[in-house]
């Protein structure tokens, strides 16, 4: 069976995913915390761009819990063409020129889902490449108003097709879609 790749996404109502930790955290109740865990649970290896890398690597090393554990104890591929030494344990990096040919030797092994948390510039990237089989869109119930978008003006476009759809007590629509055929 041939490992399935997950984007995680927060998203707000205008389609910003810029700096969520500004604003999903007044919606994060225990339901979206167990939606993310639950996703968390089922892979075992995060794939993550350069910029999340460096935030995650500077937050999670000191932090506990099972989201910490996870974070800290995973296999961690990260696309950078600027990473030469990281710092965090159990990671590895390769070049951006090289992410079908990685990803594609990823999915030939043995194992879970590829989980990626944030790095937007890389899930375009995957979903450019079709790469991405699936995209789970937390959709926060506010408008941000400015910062960048999930998808760019005048990007390609992309069939996807909804496979499942949550919403939470919070107000967040947790949205599951799929490469449509």
């Amino acid at each position: 069976m041939t490992r399935r790749i997950s984007a995680n996404v927060y998203v707000s109502l205008d389609g910003v995913v810029e700096a969520p930790e500004n604003w999903h955290f007044l919606y994060h109740d225990d339901a979206t915390q167990e939606a993310v865990l639950a996703g968390m649970r089922a892979a075992d290896t995060v794939l993550l761009g350069r910029k999340t890398y460096d935030i995650f690597a500077g937050a999670w090393p000191e932090r506990t819990g099972e989201m910490a554990d996870w974070f800290n104890g995973t296999p961690k591929l990260v696309v950078s063409s600027t990473l030469r030494d990281p710092k965090w344990q159990n990671t590895t990096v390769f070049a951006p020129e090289r992410l079908v040919e990685e990803l594609a030797e990823l999915r030939a092994r043995p194992g879970r889902t590829v989980a990626v948390h944030g790095s937007i510039s890389l899930v375009r990237a995957l979903l450019a490449h079709r790469l991405l089989d699936d995209l789970i869109v937390m959709v926060h119930p506010l408008v941000v108003g400015s910062g960048a978008r999930l998808f760019p003006d005048n990007g390609p476009q992309l069939p996807l097709r909804l496979a499942a759809a949550t919403t939470f007590g919070s107000g967040i629509q947790s949205l599951t879609y799929v490469k449509d055929k």
